[in-house]
């Protein structure tokens, strides 16, 4: 009986942990501001939101306490937006094909080979008052983009060897839920394969698929490279995650408030970037040497041909992505007349 009493009151504190704030917080004043992510805790995104929780502590600790809740521990990044949007947690973390469906914008991302160098695609992104303003087109929806996070460059893995485009034929690769990577892969030849990110290890081992397409991180951190044994660099995204916000929770902050909370987002940017390219080199050398995993540079012109018009349809079968096409595009050959 004592266990079920226990189990009893655990299950109490898990329930009401999205609308009471929990167990903890009966004995505070403060009001518990939660952040929903997918990675582990030794992520760079999570690293970099240690930094927002120990900035807004600094700044406001009196008011709130910022808890982290790693691990999709609150529900897929779908299903965490859509508590984010009814204000049942306050911060979630997401890639930009999950908001596609709220400002139809985002969809530009998905797009391959939009940038042509990670300088342009960190200065785009760096621009703070130019995405502000794409951070506002979910406004209607409920929730808003306070910063970015540097996510790395996709590419593809799989059990066999890609060398060429022609290699992808036949195969059967996992996407995120996204039209525009759909119809990517598609013109590659292959079978697209959407699903869940957390399928994707038990897929590729069970044949379901045979690879996947993603950054360096996830074959040590998600143990893909224990069933992918060759990842080949044609680099065809340069994907953000965002950090969101419920917009009732921001626009009820003061002004020194709110100047906080987008400070401390700005911080976690900064330490989440800097994290990124440690972790990537490290797990270049834990899937290279510890794991077998063979990495393969490819011809990328190759592979960009085989896409081109899929940026083409993109932009023809939606005009709110032309804007900011053209401003990335911009800056894209910027960096190709070697401007700094």
């Amino acid at each position: 009986m004592r266990g079920l009493k226990k189990a009893f009151i655990l299950a109490l504190c898990v329930s009401t942990a999205l609308g009471l704030g929990g167990c903890s917080s009966i004995k505070s004043e403060k009001r518990i501001v939660r952040i929903s992510h997918a990675q582990s805790e030794t992520h760079p995104e999570h690293l970099g939101l240690l930094k927002f929780k120990e900035y807004v502590e600094e700044n406001l600790g009196d008011k709130y306490e910022v808890q982290i809740f790693p691990n999709e521990i609150l529900g897929s990044a779908q299903k965490a937006i859509e508590l984010t949007q009814t204000g049942a947690i306050d911060f979630v973390v997401a890639g930009t094909a999950n908001l596609e469906t709220f400002a139809d914008v985002y969809e530009v991302f998905s797009m391959p080979y939009l940038f042509t160098s990670e300088e342009a695609y960190h200065e785009v992104m760096g621009d703070t008052d130019y995405m502000n303003q794409i951070y506002a087109s979910t406004d209607e929806a409920g929730f808003r983009v306070l910063t970015w996070y540097n996510a790395g460059t996709r590419s593809f893995y799989a059990k066999k060897p890609i060398h060429t485009p022609e290699d992808l034929k036949g195969l059967k690769i996992r996407v995120q839920q996204s039209p525009a990577s759909v119809n990517m892969v598609k013109a590659f030849g292959a079978a697209a394969s959407p699903m869940s990110f957390g399928e994707v290890y038990t897929a590729i081992q069970q044949g379901v698929i045979d690879g996947a397409e993603n950054n360096e991180l996830a074959l040590t951190n998600n143990k893909h490279g224990e069933v992918a044994k060759y990842y080949s660099y044609n680099k065809h995204q340069m994907v953000p995650d965002m950090l969101i916000g419920n917009l009732k929770f921001l626009n009820a902050l003061s002004d020194r408030e709110r100047e906080v909370f987008e400070q401390a987002a700005l911080l976690s940017t900064a330490v989440e970037m800097e994290e990124w390219d440690k972790q990537v080199e490290e797990a270049k050398d834990i899937a290279q040497n510890q794991m077998g995993v063979e990495f393969i540079d490819v011809d990328i012109q190759a592979f960009k041909d085989k896409v081109s018009n899929v940026q083409q349809e993109m932009l023809d079968d939606n005009p709110d992505i032309q804007d900011l096409y053209d401003h990335i595009q911009e800056i894209n050959e910027k960096y190709a007349k070697g401007e700094e």
